[in-house]
Order: C-alpha cells, then structure tokens, then sequence
C-alpha cells in the first residue's frame, strides 16, 4: 500500500518510513525537502495520488499557543482535504498522553488537531505516546548557558522506534478512533534523567529544577502525562537507550 507519512523527515517519521519498506508498503514522505508543504497544501495532491493511508508525526518546535494551532490547523486541514479528494481510507496521527490534562498552548493545538482528525470525513485513529527517550537530551540542547533549568516533570518515556511499529501496526489495521495510551516501561523523573544523559556525555553542566508556574507545571510535576489506563507498554528501557548513547561535543 502506498502510504503518504507527513514529518517523514523526523525522528518518529523517519523510523516510521523504515517500518513501512520493510513491511512491503510504498511510503511516500511529506515533507518541504520533497516539495509538499503540509501547512499551504503545495504539493499534496500529486503526492497523495494512489495512496491508502496518511500517517501525520509532523511537529512544530514552539510552546506558544498561536503558531502551534496555526501550523497543527493548517496541516490537518490540507492533509484531510487533500486525502478525501484522493479517496484515502485511514488517516493515523500522533500526539500526546495527557494531552487533555495539561492546560498548555501547545497542548491546545494538539487537543484541536485529535478533534479535527476525529471529526474530519477521512475514517481516522489517534494514537497517544509518552515522551520518548530522547525528549531530556532534546531538551537540554535547547536551554541556552551553563546550567540547564528543567521544568519539574513525571515522564514514562518510550523508545522512538517502538511508537514508529506502533504506528505502522495500526496504519494496516481499520480505523480505531482513539487507540490505547502507548507509554515506555519506567517513570522517572525528567530531572534525573536529564542528570543521566550529561553524566553519559562526559558533562559536568549543572541541572536545576523548577516547578512551571500555575496549574500546568503542577499538573506536569504531580504525573499528568503518565497514563492512566492499562495499554501497550514499549520493552526498551531508558537505561538501554542511554548505553548507545554516543559523547557530545559540548561536553563540559
């Protein structure tokens, strides 16, 4: 099946793209570097020609309200629009565990795209996964200066290639509306584990924790985006993860 996969390029989607060749699909990838712009529609029609299904893991780095509801707005709407004019029978996002329990800006946008898909006329399934292992070392490349001031956070992190298989599991099966919770197989503390991928790295650079402030930090802090219900769980450990992981060059 020729399968259309927007944010092929990314961590999630590129893994996701393997999966799919190598379970004998034809995965096609949205993306601006292969002239489709999810968020002006260019290029969506001819690469959306003959294909059965859409898989959206596209992203946007920013915490703002606004240009994270612009960008989720507008990709799920060319993307839906474009796949009923291309008669595509599935329509799989992915998004968040605990993404109607944090009041965020970008957690809105996300909580608008799973209404829109859900909503939308393309039979759909929305699959919610925990952070994957590499969200504190993402993280920490983001935070500017010696000491990395990390929000207070329960984390259940989930290798990245087990939510690409998950994926790609439930691109072949019928649409299921909102799919169980995918989550890792440890809580841990976000902290800790950003302390744990310096020391791997060889970096003496401090970690300070803070709580955000108003209801959502402490919802963040107290677990709320930990599941809450029984669901697939990933095997690979973050302690796993973190043994392939390779030396920075900003080691201090």
């Amino acid at each position: 099946m020729r399968i259309a996969v927007a944010g092929g390029t990314g961590l999630v989607g590129g893994l996701l793209v393997e999966e799919l060749r190598a379970a004998g699909h034809d995965p096609v990838v949205l993306a601006r570097s292969t002239g489709v712009d999810i968020t002006t529609g260019a290029g969506l029609d001819a690469a959306l020609e003959g294909a059965g299904a859409v898989v959206d893991v596209s992203n946007v780095t920013t915490t703002r309200r606004g240009p994270a509801e612009a960008f989720f707005a507008a990709g799920t709407r060319h993307l839906l629009e474009a796949g009923r004019r291309a008669g595509v029978g599935h329509h799989v996002v992915l998004s968040i565990v605990g993404v109607d329990r944090v009041d965020t800006g970008y957690y809105a946008a996300k909580r608008a795209q799973e209404r829109a898909v859900l909503d939308g006329d393309v039979p759909a399934t929305v699959l919610r996964a925990t952070q994957f292992h590499e969200f504190a070392d993402q993280l920490l490349a983001r935070i500017p200066g010696p000491v990395a001031v990390l929000p207070r956070m329960r984390v259940q992190p989930v290798a990245a290639r087990e939510v690409a298989a998950a994926l790609a599991a439930l691109v072949d099966g019928p649409p299921a509306g909102p799919a169980p919770d995918l989550a890792g197989p440890e809580v841990h503390e976000l902290v800790d584990l950003a302390r744990r991928v310096l020391a791997a790295r060889g970096s003496r650079r401090p970690v300070l924790p803070v709580r955000l402030p108003g209801q959502a930090g402490r919802q963040m802090a107290e677990g709320a985006l930990l599941p809450t219900e029984p669901g697939p769980r990933g095997r690979e450990t973050f302690d796993e993860w973190l043994a392939a992981l390779a030396p920075a060059r900003d080691a201090r």
